[in-house]
């Protein structure tokens, strides 16, 4: 059996063969931290559950240590409250709410936040800590500040990150308020997604400095955006190559809904096809158009439902082989996702990196191709 020693060093060989990794204090990290620290157990899904169930794989099992040294992400906290100790049945069923993310993608953060020797750093997201430690190595324990939600995920990393010989700043509390003594930070990395750039950030990072965070929504779409503060409350930005996704930052998340109702509306024909929503970058310029709307459904059947009004919009196939969509309520949902697909669709259905972000105090906007082109407000 392998040890975690040759594990770590296959995981970062691979990585490093791949590009994923290029730059030595990365690379010196990579090979440094003990991943096994910080997920001494996790959930995997169960192929083919409906609802997706998940079993709990604990230390010492077999294949316990060839999951923590693979490029996957580890779920360890299901529903806010579960974690794999406590369940004592073979499977359980819930939302996964804290992981450790797949090592090539905290890494390629890393390296994508370009901080240097001196750099201030706050991280959004300290989970179980292996980013948090992965940064400590690179920076250094006082140029790293990481801020945590959950208190209970936020007790555990900090254990791990004690027992990892890393001592970084660890702050319990919402991150999306950023750090409470205020900064200044040169850079800002979150490991949760957002539904806007939360104000406090372009605050406590200072002019000339970058944040790097995911976008999201309630339609469950993803950007992972570059930003450069230009001034208090400022910044631009573009969105980055490449598929990147988040758990929503709890505090950004959808508000509790009853189960979905059909209900009947007007019905027209569909002027897309619903399946663009199904595409990574056609999904989320659905979500920036209906940035309220839930989605669910997939393929010619899709449900966009907004939980802030009630509104519907439903589409199904028709006798023309085209496709019908039924909308209801105050906000024409398809109207405006059909328009946002069009218009990307009349741009060669580009992915996310050519799209861009700026952010003032008259709002915050994406924008496709130039900042004076077609462009969607996020929901502040």
């Amino acid at each position: 059996m392998n040890t975690a020693i040759q594990l770590r060093a296959a995981l970062v060989d691979k990585l490093t063969e791949n590009g994923t990794l290029t730059e030595p204090e990365w690379i010196s990290a990579a090979r440094a931290v003990p991943r096994e620290l910080f997920t001494g157990s996790y959930f995997v899904a169960v192929a083919g559950s409906v609802p997706t169930a998940y079993r709990p794989v604990r230390e010492g099992l077999p294949q316990w240590l060839e999951g923590v040294y693979s490029d996957e992400t580890l779920i360890t906290q299901l529903d806010g409250r579960t974690s794999p100790g406590d369940v004592a049945e073979t499977t359980v069923t819930g939302s996964p709410s804290s992981s450790s993310t797949l090592p090539s993608l905290v890494l390629r953060m890393w390296h994508q936040l370009g901080a240097g020797a001196g750099h201030r750093v706050l991280e959004i997201g300290t989970g179980t800590g292996y980013s948090t430690a992965l940064g400590a190595h690179g920076l250094g324990d006082a140029y790293l500040t990481s801020i945590e939600y959950d208190p209970v995920v936020g007790g555990g990393a900090a254990t791990a990150l004690k027992a990892a010989g890393f001592a970084p700043r660890l702050i319990i509390g919402d991150g999306l308020r950023g750090d409470p003594d205020g900064g200044p930070y040169d850079r800002l990395i979150a490991t949760c997604s957002v539904r806007y750039i939360p104000l406090p950030w372009l605050h406590q990072v200072r002019p000339g400095g970058r944040i790097l965070t995911t976008l999201s929504g309630w339609g469950y779409a993803n950007a992972l955006v570059l930003l450069d503060v230009t001034g208090p409350g400022l910044a631009t930005g573009r969105f980055l190559p490449g598929y990147t996704s988040f758990m929503m930052a709890r505090t950004h998340d959808r508000p509790p809904r009853p189960a979905p109702a059909l209900l009947p509306g007007e019905e027209r024909p569909s002027r897309i096809d619903p399946a663009k929503l199904d595409n990574w970058t056609g999904g989320w310029v659905a979500q920036l158009a209906a940035p309220s709307a839930e989605r669910m459904g997939a393929g010619a059947e899709q449900l966009l439902w907004d939980v802030s009004t009630g509104s519907q919009a439903r589409t199904v196939p028709n006798a023309c082989g085209g496709w019908n969509v039924v909308q209801r309520g105050p906000v024409r949902l398809w109207d405006r996702v059909e328009g946002a697909v069009q218009h990307w669709q009349d741009a060669g259905e580009p992915h996310q990196e050519e799209f861009g972000i700026t952010v003032s105090a008259a709002g915050q906007r994406v924008w496709l191709g130039t900042e004076d082109g077609a462009g969607w407000d996020l929901p502040i």
